[in-house]
C-alpha cells in the first residue's frame, strides 16, 4: 500500500476538480488528485466536449442537406455514422490527455482509484474490488465527485433501448426514431443531433415550454424552429413509464387533458436531470451536511466540516462546467489564504448548443417583473442582421432586459447563430456594471453578429437605427 502526504486532496478530476488542483498547485500547495476513471471527468469524456463534436457534425450535415441554398449541386450525400461517433471520442481522448499534461506541468500528483474520505485529514484510495491501494494524509479535502444521470421510478433505463446521455453519444447505428424525455440542454442537444441525421424525434416535456429555464420568448422560438425541422413537441405532458419493448422501446404518457397514450420508437433517451455522486465517499462518517442529495456549502465552498470543501455538480445547481471551475478556483485560493469574493451566481451564463443556439444569463423577463423592477427591454432579430443573412442563419434574436431606473443590465437572452460566443460580452458588461448606453455607445464592428447586442441595447432606449 502506498502512503502520501499533501496540503490538499481533490477527489474527482472534472472541470471543478482538475482546475482546483492546478490552481492550488500554482499557489504553492502540494496537491494530489484522486480519479476513479479518466482525467477530465464527465465533461471532457462523456459530456460537454464530445457532445459539441457531435453537434458540429450535425451542423455540417444540415448544411449539406441545404447545400443548394448556397449554390452547391450535391447528390448522393451519405454519412458514416460510426466515424461520426469515433471523431467525437477522439476529441475526448485528446482533451483528457491534455489534463494529464497540465498536471505534470503544474506538479499535481494523480492517483487512480475511488476516493473515500476517512476523516478531515485522511483519504483512502480503493480499487474496483474495494481494496485500499493508497492512503493520503492531508490538511484539506476538496470533494469534486460530480453527478450522474437522474433515475426515477417508472423509467427503466437499460442502457440499450432506454438510454442516458452517455449511451446516446456512443450509438454505432443511427436509429430511425427516438423519444427524448426532458427538454433541458441535454435533451434538446441530442434532439438536434439525431434529427439532423434523419431520425424521427419526439420530445416530451412536463412544463409549458421546452428549455423551461429560459426566457419564454426564447423557448417559444426554439420550439418553433424544432417543429419546422420536423420534430414532434409534446409539452405539458407527463411520462408514466418507459421501457424496452421488442426491438425498440415504448413510453406511456399522460397529456394535459388527462388522456393517456403509448408511444414507440427505436430508442428512448432519459434526459430529466442529474443527481449527485454522494454515495460511498465517506460523507456519513464524516458528518458532512447534505440537502436534497447535494452537499451544502458556504460562499467559500466550505462544508460544515472544517477543512472539507465541495465544488461543482456535487455542490448543487447550476450544473455547469464553468460554474464548477469557478468554484474550484475560489476554494483553492481561499485555502491558500488569498482574498476571494466567492462566485457570483447571478452572472453565470447558460448555453445550449443545438441550432439555433441558446445562451442566457441573469433574470428572465418574468423573474425581473416578479422582483419588482420597472423594465426597459430591447429585442433585435437576426433577420435584421446583415452578417446573419450573409452566413445564411437568420433565426432568433437578442433580448436584453434593463432596469428602467438605473439602466442596469438585469438579464440577457439570446437564440440564434453563435450566441454561445456572444453571451460573454454581456457577462463582462454585468461584471463591470455597464448600463444600456454604455453597451450601445460602444462601437461594434460591422458586419458582425455582435451588432445584435448593440442594437438590442439601443432598442431598449428607443435609439435603434437598424430595426
Amino acid at each position: 500500500m502506498n502512503t502520501h502526504q499533501c496540503d490538499i486532496v481533490v477527489v474527482g478530476s472534472g472541470p471543478g476538480g482538475y482546475v482546483a488542483a492546478i490552481r492550488a498547485a500554482q499557489l504553492g500547495l502540494k496537491v494530489i488528485c484522486v480519479e476513479r476513471d479518466r482525467l477530465g471527468g464527465v465533461c471532457l469524456n462523456w459530456g460537454c466536449i464530445p457532445s459539441k463534436a457531435l453537434l458540429k457534425n450535425a451542423e455540417y450535415m444540415n448544411f449539406l442537406n441545404h447545400a443548394d441554398d448556397y449554390g452547391f449541386n450535391l447528390t448522393g450525400i451519405g454519412f458514416d455514422f460510426p466515424k461520426v461517433i469515433a471523431r467525437s471520442r477522439g476529441v475526448a481522448d485528446k482533451m483528457s490527455n491534455g489534463i494529464s499534461f497540465l498536471f505534470k506541468k503544474n506538479k499535481v500528483q494523480s492517483v487512480k482509484g475511488n476516493g473515500f474520505i476517512k476523516s478531515r485529514s485522511s483519504v483512502e484510495v480503493r480499487d474496483e474490488a474495494g481494496a485500499v491501494t493508497d492512503t493520503i494524509e492531508c490538511k484539506n479535502v476538496i470533494i469534486a465527485t460530480g453527478a450522474r444521470s437522474r433515475m426515477i421510478p417508472g423509467i427503466d433505463v437499460d442502457r440499450v433501448k432506454v438510454l442516458t446521455s452517455t449511451e446516446a453519444m456512443l450509438q454505432q447505428q443511427m436509429p430511425k426514431s427516438m423519444i427524448i424525455i426532458g427538454s433541458g440542454a441535454i435533451g434538446v442537444e441530442f434532439a438536434y443531433f439525431y434529427n439532423s441525421y434523419g431520425a424521427k424525434i419526439t420530445i416530451i416535456e412536463m412544463m409549458k415550454h421546452i428549455v423551461p429555464v429560459e426566457d419564454e420568448d426564447v423557448s417559444k422560438e426554439l420550439e418553433r424552429n424544432f417543429k419546422k425541422s420536423g420534430m414532434t413537441i409534446l409539452t405539458e405532458t407527463k411520462v408514466l413509464s418507459a421501457k424496452a419493448q421488442g426491438d425498440g422501446a415504448e413510453v406511456k404518457i399522460q397529456k394535459k387533458d388527462g388522456t393517456e397514450e403509448t408511444l414507440t420508437a427505436d430508442l428512448v433517451l432519459s434526459a430529466i436531470g442529474v443527481q449527485g455522486n454522494i454515495e460511498n465517499i465517506g460523507l456519513e462518517g464524516l458528518g458532512v451536511t447534505t440537502e436534497r442529495g447535494w452537499i451544502k456549502v458556504d460562499k467559500y465552498l466550505r462544508t460544515n466540516v472544517e477543512g472539507v470543501y465541495a465544488i461543482g455538480d456535487i455542490a448543487g445547481a447550476p450544473w455547469l462546467a464553468h460554474k464548477a471551475s469557478a468554484e474550484g478556483i475560489v476554494a483553492a485560493e481561499f485555502i491558500a489564504g488569498h482574498h476571494t469574493d466567492g462566485v457570483d451566481y447571478s452572472n453565470i451564463p447558460g448555453c445550449t448548443y443545438c441550432q439555433p443556439q441558446v445562451a442566457s444569463l441573469g433574470l428572465t423577463e418574468a423573474k425581473a417583473k416578479a422582483a419588482g423592477y420597472e423594465l426597459k427591454i430591447g429585442k433585435f432579430p437576426f433577420t435584421a442582421s446583415g452578417k446573419a443573412h450573409g452566413i445564411g442563419k437568420t433565426a432568433g434574436f437578442v433580448k436584453l432586459i434593463f432596469d428602467a431606473k438605473y439602466g442596469e443590465l438585469l438579464g440577457a437572452h439570446m437564440i440564434g447563430p453563435d450566441v454561445t460566443e456572444l453571451i460573454a460580452e454581456l457577462g463582462l458588461a454585468r461584471t463591470l456594471e455597464a448600463t444600456a448606453p454604455t453597451i450601445f455607445k460602444t462601437i461594434h464592428a460591422h458586419p458582425t453578429l455582435s451588432e445584435a447586442v448593440m442594437e438590442a441595447a439601443a432598442g431598449a432606449w428607443g435609439e435603434a437605427v437598424n430595426f
